[in-house]
C-alpha cells in the first residue's frame, strides 16, 4: 500500500488564495494524501470555502485552532502535526502550489526510507508568473550556508517522515514568528537526518509584499526581534553541540544588526537606541572593542549631526 502524506496547511485570511493551493493538492497524480487545514482564526470568507472542500472530499479535514493554544502559525502546524495520520508530513503554505506530479516525485523516493526529501521550487509572482529568481538549496556544507542564508529549504520543500519528526522534543516554537522555517530546519538538521534532494521544480512559492522579510525592511520591530531571537537561540544551540563555531553564527547577527541600525537611523526610527544596543552587545562579544568604539562614535554623531554614517 502507498504511503500517506500529510499536507498540514495553517491559515489566517487566506480566502482569496487558498482555493488555489487546494486546488493544486486535488490535481495530484499521487492519490493517497489527507489535507490537514489548521484556521488561525480568520475573519473573512476561510469558514465557507473550506466547507465546500470537505463536503467534495473527505481527504479534507478543516479544524479551528483551539482557544487554549497559542495564535500563530507555528502553533497552528504543532497542532495539526498531533492531528496527523500519515507516513510523510508536508507542512505548506495557504498560498502555495503543488504542480500536478509533484507528491509522485516525491513517494518515488519513499522505498529509500529518507528522513527527509528536500525538492526545488519556482518563484512567482499573483498572476503565477514565473520569476528568474533561481532557488538555491543545495550545497557541500549544509549547516553553515543554511546558518548564513546561502541556501533555503523554506517551509514547503521539505517532506518529512514523520517517525523522524516524533523522536524531537519538539517541532516548532511557538514563541518565533520570523525565521520560524530556518529554526525549525535548521535544529532538524542537528540531527543529521538522512537527505534525498531533488532537482526537480515541484512547487510555485509566491513572492509578494506582505512577506516577513519585507518587513524586516520595513522596520517591523516585533518581526526584526524575533529574528535577532531566533539567531541567538542558535548561538546558544551551536555552543553546546558544537555543530559549527558559534562566532559564524555571531558574525552574520552582527551584520544583521549593523544593516538594521543604518536603515534605522536614516529612518530616525523610535528604535534605533535598541539596535545600537544590540550591535554593541555582539561586537563586543566577538573582541571587536575597535568595531565597538566606532559603532559608539558613529551612532553619537549621526544622533546629533545626522553625519558619521561610513562610521557605522
Amino acid at each position: 500500500m502507498k504511503s500517506l502524506i500529510s499536507i498540514i496547511i495553517p491559515t489566517y485570511n487566506r480566502a482569496h488564495l487558498i482555493l488555489e493551493t487546494l486546488d493544486s493538492i486535488l490535481l495530484q497524480s499521487y492519490q493517497n494524501w489527507e489535507c490537514i487545514i489548521i484556521d488561525d482564526g480568520s475573519t473573512d470568507e476561510t469558514d465557507v470555502v473550506l466547507r465546500k472542500y470537505i463536503q467534495q472530499d473527505s481527504r479534507f479535514q478543516y479544524f479551528k485552532r483551539p482557544d487554549g493554544i497559542l495564535k500563530g502559525p507555528n502553533s497552528c502546524r504543532n497542532y495539526g502535526f498531533d492531528l496527523s495520520n500519515g507516513n510523510y508530513i508536508k507542512w505548506f503554505d495557504s498560498d502555495d502550489i503543488l504542480l500536478p506530479n509533484a507528491l509522485e516525485y516525491i513517494s518515488n523516493n519513499f522505498s529509500n526510507s529518507p528522513d527527509l526529501i528536500v525538492s526545488s521550487l519556482q518563484y512567482v509572482d499573483f498572476n503565477k508568473n514565473v520569476l528568474k529568481k533561481k532557488h538555491v538549496f543545495l550545497s557541500k556544507d549544509v549547516l553553515h550556508d543554511y546558518f548564513k542564508g546561502k541556501i533555503a529549504y523554506y517551509i514547503c520543500t521539505p517532506t518529512w517522515k514523520k517517525s523522524f519528526l516524533e523522536k524531537q522534543s519538539y517541532l516548532f516554537d511557538e514563541t518565533i514568528t520570523n525565521l520560524d522555517d530556518w529554526d525549525f530546519n535548521l535544529r532538524m538538521l542537528y540531527k543529521e537526518p538522512t537527505v534525498i534532494y531533488l532537482d526537480e521544480e515541484l512547487i510555485q512559492y509566491r513572492i509578494h509584499d506582505s512577506s516577513l522579510s519585507h518587513e524586516i525592511g520595513k522596520l517591523n520591530f516585533d518581526e526584526i526581534k524575533s529574528e535577532f531571537k531566533a539567531i541567538k537561540k542558535h548561538i546558544s544551540i551551536i555552543e553546546k553541540n558544537k555543530k559549527l563555531s558559534p562566532n559564524i553564527l555571531k558574525e552574520h547577527l552582527k551584520v544583521r544588526c549593523k544593516f538594521i541600525l543604518r536603515q534605522a537611523l536614516v529612518e530616525n526610527n523610535k528604535y534605533k537606541v535598541y539596535y545600537f544596543v544590540e550591535l554593541l552587545s555582539i561586537q563586543l562579544k566577538l573582541f571587536k572593542f575597535s568595531e565597538a568604539i566606532k559603532t559608539t562614535i558613529g551612532f553619537t554623531i549621526y544622533s546629533i549631526f545626522k553625519k558619521g554614517y561610513r562610521l557605522l
